[in-house]
């Protein structure tokens, strides 16, 4: 096969005054912040299935892109050759993982059986290209929601065959994942939900995901699969509520069917932007309740009320993800994976290197932002300093469980009133903030 992108050199840091558009200006991935490489802190991943299964489509009319290595057809070569192709990609951004979904990597076939077939003979190219170029898989998954047998769920179908498929089509894909040295498998219930409850056994539907999930766990203990499993947070789309509608969601299901030592959250901000979240507070609270695992890396458009996967370049945004990822101790065996896509009207292969330039660049801002807020502790001190009376006297009894109700009372009664409120200071340290990223 020829090049993919014949006219496209390795993508190099030549640092913030380059005039080229085709290098980086702030992600050098040798560089050390605050004790890591910039490559080790992020762990960037780009999506197969937007990168090289997009076309521009949309309601309104039909695919814009131009992919001179792709024919359009569902034949097993031009499976590979889109492979070839995304590793060409890969290795001249310069990126160390990827990600992909069964069904965009090799295309279904008329059976199960011809499905696996497809799958193993394009797996057999994706080997060859990760030990040619050292990339790695960063996660697989399983298209369990295109294919109309899903149109009522996959593990929440109300038809039991719809469950067996799927969990013989899951798998397959953990099994490929394995096999491809994988560090985790995610699974993202697009059709995990409901339309209307008029028509749905709630209760009933959750039972069956939590039963398909510990298959899923027994299996892979039974292959030796030491990868991580996630859950894929979403509110809505397709369905009109999913059952892994935000983190807390997550949270609170793997509480009740005993699966919270098996599974963490890989996170998108498109997706909690839709579940009226910021990703500030999805990954807070993925941190607290011990589930942060990986970030799907992509934006919204404030204008726009649906799951847009734009590609990252608020720097606002990027610190916010980097403190927390810093505060989590980093994102190993996630990563930062571009679930994100190029708009419909940029149709050209170089607007890919463009897109994933751009977000990295953003990304390498927002780390070194985010060290240096980390290094000053100039949040870390104020809200230290917010919660103290939480350190000492009757703050400290509280927290060590030493006081009830009734010696509470008692205190109160004797002090007569709490202590002066001291401001948030909110403004100031959105200045401040301001400061650190100008």
């Amino acid at each position: 096969m020829a090049e993919a992108f014949p006219d496209i050199q390795q993508i190099r840091y030549e640092g913030p005054d380059t005039t080229n558009r085709l290098a980086f200006r702030h992600y050098n991935p040798d560089e050390m912040v605050a004790g890591k490489s910039m490559a080790d802190h992020m762990r960037f991943s780009v999506a197969f299935w937007h990168t090289f299964r997009g076309t521009g489509s949309d309601p309104f009319g039909v695919g814009t892109m131009q992919r001179p290595w792709d024919d359009g057809s569902e034949s097993i070569e031009n499976a590979q050759n889109r492979v070839r192709a995304a590793f060409e990609f890969f290795e001249k951004l310069g990126v160390k993982f990827w990600t992909f979904h069964d069904r965009d990597v090799a295309p279904e076939g008329e059976t199960l059986a011809e499905s696996n077939k497809n799958l193993d003979e394009v797996v057999k190219v994706i080997k060859e290209e990760q030990e040619r170029t050292g990339i790695q898989l960063l996660w697989g998954t399983a298209c369990l929601f295109a294919n109309p047998r899903y149109m009522h769920g996959a593990s929440t179908s109300c038809n039991a065959d719809a469950f067996a498929y799927a969990a013989a089509q899951v798998k397959k894909a953990i099994e490929v994942t394995h096999d491809l040295g994988g560090h985790g498998y995610t699974f993202w219930g697009g059709r995990e939900g409901y339309m209307t409850l008029l028509n749905t056994d709630m209760g009933r539907e959750l039972d069956h995901l939590a039963k398909f999930l510990h298959m899923a766990v027994d299996f892979k203990k039974e292959i030796g699969f030491q990868g991580q499993f996630y859950i894929e947070p979403k509110p809505m789309e397709p369905t009109k509520h999913q059952y892994d509608s935000d983190a807390a969601a997550c949270v609170a299901f793997l509480q009740k069917y005993g699966l919270i030592d098996h599974l963490k959250l890989n996170l998108e901000t498109n997706h909690a932007t839709l579940a009226g979240h910021t990703m500030a507070h999805e990954m807070e609270t993925a941190i607290h309740f011990g589930v942060f695992g990986s970030v799907d890396a992509n934006a919204g458009d404030v204008m726009l009320g649906w799951d847009t996967d734009q590609f990252p370049t608020d720097i606002y945004l990027t610190t916010e993800i980097m403190l927390r990822i810093m505060k989590a101790g980093g994102l190993s065996p996630g990563g930062l994976n571009f679930d994100a896509k190029v708009r419909r009207e940029s149709f050209e292969p170089v607007d890919l290197f463009h897109a994933h330039v751009g977000g990295m660049d953003a990304f390498a801002r927002g780390l070194k932002i985010a060290a240096k807020i980390r290094e000053d502790k100039a949040l870390a001190d104020f809200i230290s300093d917010r919660y103290s009376s939480w350190d000492r006297g009757i703050g400290a009894k509280i927290e060590a469980g030493e006081v009830g109700f009734a010696e509470l009372e008692e205190y109160m009664l004797d002090k007569g009133e709490v202590d002066p409120n001291r401001s948030g200071r909110q403004e100031m340290l959105e200045n401040v903030i301001n400061d650190y990223i100008a």
